[in-house]
């Protein structure tokens, strides 16, 4: 089962990470305001995201890159706190921006599955 679920997971970064780059108002809108240079970390994170996604299917990268998308899930936490709250974002459903906030973990938790190789 393990195995199976790397696939779609692995896919899932790496299509929102192109995402980051053919449609980047969705991400510019969610970086709070004090993080600087936010064309500059969208187009990071995005390239982060193609990266671990594209290292989760070989084996002799794939600890490496559950490690990196853990690390990149805990960076980008604040830009789901910043949409669960804020005001900018009330046209969309309570259920989704809140139900990012947990899903951060359920994501972390899926990554570390790969952390033992």
């Amino acid at each position: 089962m393990k195995q199976i679920l790397l696939y779609p997971m692995a896919a899932f970064y790496v299509y929102s990470g192109v995402m980051h780059f053919v449609r980047p108002k969705f991400f510019l809108r969610i970086v709070p305001p004090y993080v600087p240079a936010h064309d500059l970390m969208v187009a990071l994170s995005g390239a982060v995201e193609i990266i671990v996604g594209v290292g989760l299917l070989f084996p002799a990268t794939r600890v490496w890159a559950a490690w990196g998308l853990i690390a990149l899930l805990i960076a980008v936490f604040p830009a789901n706190v910043y949409m669960a709250y804020g005001e900018r974002f009330q046209a969309i459903s309570p259920w989704i921006r809140w139900g990012r906030l947990p899903l951060q973990a359920v994501l972390i938790w899926w990554a570390y599955l790969y952390t033992r190789g």
